[in-house]
């Protein structure tokens, strides 16, 4: 059985380039797409008379729907497409949609976002609850026009980046493109006593010690996808600018979210906090099940 990618549609311009995004990675994966739209329209058109004048909702939701079919057959006639509206609030909806698929994807903003807001109460809550792989994609790459290229993918540490690792490895091999994994670190303040490892040179110390990390977490993926080019970058500093950095020519960042068994509410952390919000390509957030 195939797991499609599901795509949040919502007729606003962020939603589109999710549809393009979704629709290029579908064809990338040989996989199906499941376009998504959900409205709580039944709860409040239920109980009085329709309005001549002012199309339901129900009419829009088909309206957006059907636009955004449209949308991804002129992209790709060869795309093999479904649609699905549900009567249910978009988080929830997408949420349960995300229990059966490969990934979902959304815009950054959608139709009822606030004007000045980087990213919306949806994909942040998708990004952080979801049991499946989120892209969330811009409107617009920011700052001036260059051609994106390459993965990025932030390496916490072996057991930390797995699943993020896996995604990340097949997203550079469908593109054929290079990978790049960021290990941010910091020389503390204060030298550590009685740890053998950062006797000399503390600054120097620090630095093996994340690219020995590096080198363990992608010693499996690197035998496992021989053909991706993988490029690895130690970087002194907070982990959130090291991967802004790392991204801004990039096609994709990858970041992990742990998830804690039995925890409910957002699990994203400081660092997917900020690259959500400040990335200027897509960002895909993996869970990670701890």
């Amino acid at each position: 059985m195939e797991i499609p990618v599901v795509v949040g549609v919502d007729g606003s311009e962020t939603g589109l380039r999710a549809v393009d995004w979704a629709v290029a990675e579908s064809l990338r994966l040989g996989l199906p797409l499941r376009m998504v739209y959900a409205s709580l329209w039944e709860r409040y058109e239920g109980g009085g008379p329709p309005d001549p004048e002012r199309p339901s909702e129900q009419v829009l939701a088909d309206h957006i729907v059907s636009a955004a079919m449209e949308h991804a057959r002129r992209l790709a006639p060869e795309i093999r497409a479904s649609s699905l509206i549900r009567p249910q609030d978009a988080v929830t909806a997408l949420l349960e949609e995300a229990r059966s698929a490969t990934m979902v994807v959304v815009g950054s903003r959608g139709r009822g976002g606030l004007a000045g807001l980087l990213l919306g109460s949806v994909s942040l809550s998708l990004a952080g609850r979801s049991h499946c792989p989120v892209v969330v994609v811009r409107t617009a790459r920011p700052g001036p026009a260059t051609e994106p290229h390459g993965v990025v993918v932030g390496v916490g540490g072996a057991a930390e980046s797995g699943q993020a690792l896996r995604f990340a490895f097949r997203e550079a091999e469908t593109r054929r493109s290079p990978l790049v994994a960021v290990r941010a670190w910091r020389s503390p303040m204060h030298r550590p006593m009685g740890n053998p490892l950062f006797t000399g040179d503390p600054e120097a110390a620090h630095r093996r010690q994340a690219t020995d990390i590096l080198d363990d977490a992608l010693a499996g993926f690197e035998r496992s996808h021989p053909d991706v080019d993988v490029r690895r970058e130690t970087v002194e500093g907070s982990a959130h600018h090291a991967l802004l950095t790392a991204a801004a020519t990039a096609e994709l960042l990858v970041v992990g979210a742990r998830r804690l068994s039995g925890h409910g509410g957002l699990q994203l952390g400081r660092v997917n906090h900020a690259v959500l919000h400040h990335a200027p390509c897509p960002v895909a957030v993996v869970p990670e099940r701890m």
